[in-house]
């Protein structure tokens, strides 16, 4: 027999968590930020970095893991889908990408989203490989959770560049961690989530199947992933480049979030009736 889930009550005590890791979490960050200023104490520059860049992520996760309608998840899964998804999608992506993609244009974009959204479904994969975590919501919130342990790793690595090419600029490696941060729950997160929701759900206990709504999901994702680093670039032509970026990611933006909507309400629908027949029975 199935465990039950935790008592609904019991986690509406707790959805207020995600938003004192928003608010703390940045209260530390401008202190952190405002130490290093006043310090110029180099030491303290990567703890800085880091939070910045793992702050809107891990709040993202937060969010999802405490709306775990009915799930039986732990915490220490989606924080292992976080670190695996991030190390594993990172380095992966990193080694592929040069083989495959010699520049960046509007159509190589399509080659990136191929490989980086294969290459962070590899943490999911390595925590769920035993099938302990089988519904469709769990999957949803380890594949949120390994996207967006992608999108941390990744901003610190855009942040420590924008640094070094600003010869040291304090200034252009916040705005840089800040932007990123801002637009993190719009696109890695997003796409993994909803990637990870279709394979949980048209897998079973034990066994992956990798069937035509799979792969309609991987090349959905991908082509968000590809349109979110190209749709700009055509947009300029039209509207020029002052508008590119933000009408572009805005129109791959709310197309991915309503994806993920319907996935959601799709997930909580099955796990209700998964656990349908156990709550008549109390």
């Amino acid at each position: 027999m199935e465990n039950l889930p935790t008592p609904p009550q019991q986690q509406s005590l707790r959805r207020v968590v995600w938003w004192r890791v928003l608010r703390n979490g940045f209260l530390l960050y401008v202190f952190g930020v405002t130490v290093l200023v006043l310090s110029q104490n180099p030491n303290i520059f990567p703890a800085v970095l880091m939070l910045g860049s793992f702050l809107v992520p891990a709040t993202y996760v937060a969010f999802f893991y405490e709306h775990r309608h009915l799930s039986r998840l732990t915490l220490a899964a989606p924080a292992l889908s976080f670190f695996y998804g991030g190390a594993l999608g990172v380095f992966s992506a990193a080694l592929l990408e040069p083989i495959f993609i010699t520049r960046l244009d509007f159509f190589t974009a399509f080659q990136a989203g191929l490989i980086e959204e294969l290459a962070k479904i590899l943490g999911v994969l390595v925590i769920a490989r035993r099938r302990r975590h089988d519904s469709m919501l769990d999957g949803l919130i380890l594949g949120a959770a390994a996207g967006m342990g992608f999108a941390a790793l990744e901003s610190t690595g855009y942040a420590f560049t924008a640094f070094l090419r600003s010869g040291g600029s304090l200034t252009a490696t916040v705005g840089v961690t800040m932007l990123r941060g801002l637009l993190s729950p719009l696109g890695h997160g997003t796409w993994t989530a909803i990637l990870a929701s279709v394979l949980f759900r048209e897998s079973s206990p034990g066994q992956y199947h990798i069937n035509s709504q799979v792969i309609g999901a991987y090349l959905t994702v991908s082509i968000l992933h590809g349109l979110w680093d190209g749709l700009p670039s055509l947009i300029s032509a039209f509207l020029g480049s002052g508008l590119d970026i933000l009408v572009g990611q805005s129109l791959v933006a709310t197309t991915g979030l309503f994806i993920l909507w319907r996935r959601w309400q799709e997930a909580k629908q099955l796990q209700e009736a998964r656990f349908a027949p156990e709550g008549g029975s109390q």
